[in-house]
């Protein structure tokens, strides 16, 4: 596997490839699948995680393959990724997902709900509570992360985990098609490996849905 670090350089601008591929919003996260578009065949086998550098797109990407850098609009920087885990370890963690729960209408029919909403439409329904958005964010988010972090190989206790940043986000893939919508939260924390193998799994292939728009990339760090 393989971790780089994706840096739109500052002269793409003045490039007409650029352009060519910036149509709207949604095309800047395109790119990264750009960058692995060798075989149209080619199922997803990378993950990606958008991160905050000025006005320029900057990407942190897990992948299986080298990223190719096509329309020499990048800098690209890669290393192997080999975390080294050990059961029980400790390591600090950041994590943006896009945590939904699967609920079933009157009808059986089963589809997909943001956890945000979800846990505030409860509270009010079935428990007649009312609390501010942070303590949703917070409470919901740890519920989620935590009661599918076994089956990723991992432990998360309460006290040791934020949950905030949550944001709700729509854009067309294309003018005229249907808009797509999903939400994202913001985990930072501490966490335990419960099984080293299962973990490193994760770490190469995500938490959650959304990972095609930059959701599930849980990044680590020793805890000294």
């Amino acid at each position: 596997m393989f971790i780089s670090k994706v840096q739109l350089r500052s002269d793409a601008q003045d490039r007409r490839k650029y352009w060519d591929l910036i149509k709207d919003s949604y095309q800047i996260h395109s790119l990264v699948w750009d960058l692995f578009g060798d075989d149209p065949e080619q199922k997803r086998d990378f993950l990606f995680r958008t991160q905050e550098n000025g006005s320029l797109p900057e990407f942190l990407v897990v992948s299986e393959r080298e990223p190719v850098n096509q329309h020499a609009v990048w800098d690209i920087v890669t290393k192997e990724y080999l975390p080294r885990l050990m059961k029980g370890q400790r390591l600090s963690f950041i994590l943006r997902a896009n945590p939904v729960v699967k609920r079933k209408d009157e009808s059986g029919k089963q589809s997909k709900h943001d956890v945000v909403m979800d846990y505030k439409i409860r509270l009010r329904n079935e428990e007649n509570v009312s609390a501010s958005l942070v303590e949703i964010v917070q409470n919901a988010g740890f519920v989620w992360l935590s009661t599918r972090a076994e089956e990723y190989g991992f432990l998360v206790k309460e006290g040791e985990i934020i949950a905030d940043g949550y944001r709700q986000h729509s854009f067309r893939k294309r003018k005229g098609s249907n808009v797509i919508r999903f939400s994202t939260l913001e985990f930072s924390g501490l966490l335990e490996v419960l099984d080293a193998d299962m973990f490193l799994k994760t770490l190469y292939n995500g938490i959650g849905s959304g990972k095609g728009f930059g959701c599930g990339m849980m990044l680590v760090k020793p805890v000294n």
